[in-house]
């Protein structure tokens, strides 16, 4: 085995131990350095000379099986490695720079559901998630940002359902992030002519019971999606917005009605990563025990249901009513108060605002 062999997959097996969600490859003038993030932490973990981050590169590329020749143009790829037999899928994106290009590797381990009872900082909000996973039909919008966990939540929640009621499950995502067995699973391929919305055309023809949407992000999507959440379906997708009420308001700008968005809308799961207080070094965690503690990071979700869902459409008509439900700022509050998360969480959700 080469040295730039041997130095790919010491990289991976690295990040994969420690949890690392991406390695980031970022070229300079002279070097390149190697950063690995986890949560919000972007930290540098070796700086490389320039020649050799060319080969490295272009080895993961061939890997993905990539156009190592072409460097001027944003490319995409992905593949699935072993790592202490566990299967650990990299989904790799380049980016042409003025120092040749930059490689953004995302960590997707292929293990087991997360655990729903570990999901989030509060309880009763998973449980309330299973609870609306029993509905035959409508739609069930989970936003947040790039890396916040949905997809995580998404499959733990279908898990617990696939569990609990055989039901058919389908999913229509790009990529495909974590491979199971108890799903039926679609790659997006706009190559061979399946995209959102063609894909879900197909899908409505298998007899599903619950769809899941790896995102809904154009008009044509919205439209079939509240179709199928109106024809006896219930419909899972992904959004990005600030927060759960956001949802809405996308929506809207997708041409949807509020009378259609009152017809088949359950619920909006709004979703942040915390980092957790560490118990044995408090705010501060040192990195040989945040390598070894098993709960790291937990989710807090801003969720809208039931009566609170139909308040915030009333807003979004025009309504001025006073109500209220549990914000980002109160979750976020109670947790900091029940001594689960640090300060800093609030401070950090306040920049967002």
């Amino acid at each position: 085995m080469s040295m730039v062999e041997n130095h790919a997959e010491r990289l991976v097996l690295e990040a994969s131990i420690e949890g690392v969600t991406d390695i980031h490859f970022v070229p300079r003038r002279e070097d390149c350095l190697i950063k690995y993030r986890f949560g919000n932490d972007l930290t540098v973990r070796e700086k490389i000379p320039k020649q050799h981050s060319t080969k490295l590169i272009s080895h993961f590329k061939f890997l993905a099986s990539m156009d190592i020749g072409e460097k001027r143009r944003p490319q995409t790829g992905s593949l699935m490695l072993s790592v202490r037999e566990k299967l650990v899928n990299l989904r790799l994106s380049t980016l042409p720079t003025p120092y040749e290009e930059s490689l953004v590797i995302r960590l997707l381990p292929q293990e087991d559901p997360f655990p729903t009872s570990e999901l989030s900082l509060f309880p009763q909000t998973t449980n309330t998630l299973i609870s609306l996973m029993k509905n035959k039909h409508g739609l069930m919008i989970f936003t947040g940002p790039t890396g916040s966990g949905k997809t995580t939540t998404l499959y733990s929640l279908l898990h617990a359902s696939h569990q609990s009621t055989q039901r058919n499950v389908i999913t229509l995502e790009d990529p495909i992030e974590k491979h199971t067995d108890y799903l039926l699973q679609v790659q997006v391929n706009e190559k061979a002519g399946i995209t959102y919305s063609t894909g879900l055309k197909a899908i409505l023809r298998h007899d599903p019971d619950i769809i899941m949407v790896g995102e809904i992000r154009d008009e044509e999507t919205a439209k079939i999606a509240i179709r199928a959440s109106l024809t006896g379906h219930l419909v899972l997708s992904t959004m990005h917005t600030k927060d759960a009420k956001g949802a809405i308001y996308r929506l809207k700008e997708f041409n949807i009605t509020m009378q259609e968005i009152e017809q088949t809308l359950l619920a909006i799961s709004a979703q942040r990563l915390f980092d957790l207080i560490c118990p044995f070094c408090g705010e501060t965690c040192m990195p040989i025990c945040r390598k070894h503690r098993k709960a790291k990071r937990i989710s807090v979700y801003e969720v809208l249901h039931g009566r609170s869902l139909l308040n915030v459409i009333d807003e979004a008509r025009g309504n001025t009513t006073p109500y209220s439900y549990p914000t980002f700022s109160k979750l976020i509050n109670k947790g900091i108060a029940l001594g689960y998360l640090p300060i800093q969480s609030l401070e950090g959700w306040k920049h967002e605002l």
